[in-house]
């Protein structure tokens, strides 16, 4: 009893509620309060921090806290001269990302569809995020035996057809820059783990157009991906189909190229972007 009370003086918390549920409530509180005011500088061309306090009923000491926190993380900046706020590079690269994921996402239904009942194995659509793979979407095969990605599944770049087919279109320098001081998982005797096999695996894509995942993360299972291209000519994620090796020997791989390649192209020009190799 005396240790509860105890408690109670110390954290100045509820009657009743301990001290890690009194820092949760807290931690929503400030997370509650930095998007509401995120919420406001999105809304206006550069607003102050005395029209914000009075906007969000907060006290301008606390706006002010939460704002300097805010742009910390580069979500929202602060112009000394006008003492403006307005919405920093990192909010508007999140937005960015929401909307290529969506529009992706929409876009690419069809032809993933397409593109599974021409090959029939799985085709799946997955975006480069922080050097790995993201799988996004995909169109199973109706094989009993069959490939499946969960979307929001991560992959490692240096494993994946996906992967490769995307850094394919990286120089060299900036791919030893992401990769050089990376330890390139083993998964099989296949995965291309240093960077040397790596870059000649990528020398061989680039001249192709598409790539191979040849049993490089998984035993049993073969990949063939194209990259799709942005406004920029920038890839920014890519397409593939995957399945069993036993239905995807070489001949098979090598007819599949051509198909996943005019895939991504198409894609690409949905979409409203540009090969740089074009």
């Amino acid at each position: 009893m005396e240790i509860v009370v105890e408690n109670r003086e110390k954290t100045r918390g509820r009657p009743g509620r301990k001290p890690a549920e009194n820092a949760a409530a807290s931690s929503v509180q400030v997370l509650d309060r930095s998007l509401k005011l995120l919420e406001l500088v999105a809304e206006a061309d550069g607003a102050v921090l005395t029209d914000l306090a009075d906007q969000s009923a907060m006290a301008p000491s606390t706006v002010h806290r939460l704002l300097t926190s805010l742009a910390q993380h580069g979500m929202v900046a602060h112009d000394s001269e006008t003492g403006a706020w307005t919405i920093g590079v990192k909010a508007f690269e999140i937005g960015t990302a929401y909307l290529r994921f969506r529009k992706l996402s929409t876009i690419s239904r069809p032809f993933l569809k397409q593109l599974m009942e021409e090959t029939g194995e799985t085709a799946n659509i997955a975006i480069e995020e922080d050097g790995d793979v993201v799988f996004i979407s995909q169109a199973e095969s109706h094989a009993p035996m069959r490939a499946f990605f969960r979307p929001g599944r991560r992959g490692p770049i240096h494993a994946s057809g996906i992967g490769k087919a995307i850094i394919s279109t990286w120089p060299d320098s900036r791919i030893e820059a992401a990769l050089g001081e990376r330890t390139l998982q083993h998964f099989t005797e296949k995965t291309r783990d240093t960077l040397p096999a790596l870059l000649k695996d990528l020398t061989e894509i680039r001249s192709r157009g598409w790539s191979i995942d040849d049993e490089e993360h998984t035993l049993g299972m073969r990949c063939v991906a194209a990259p799709i291209f942005d406004e920029y000519g920038d890839a920014v994620a890519g397409i593939s189909v995957s399945g069993p090796a036993v239905r995807l020997p070489d001949e098979k791989v090598h007819a599949l190229g051509p198909i996943v390649r005019a895939a991504a192209e198409g894609l690409t020009k949905a979409m409203g972007g540009r090969s740089k190799r074009a």
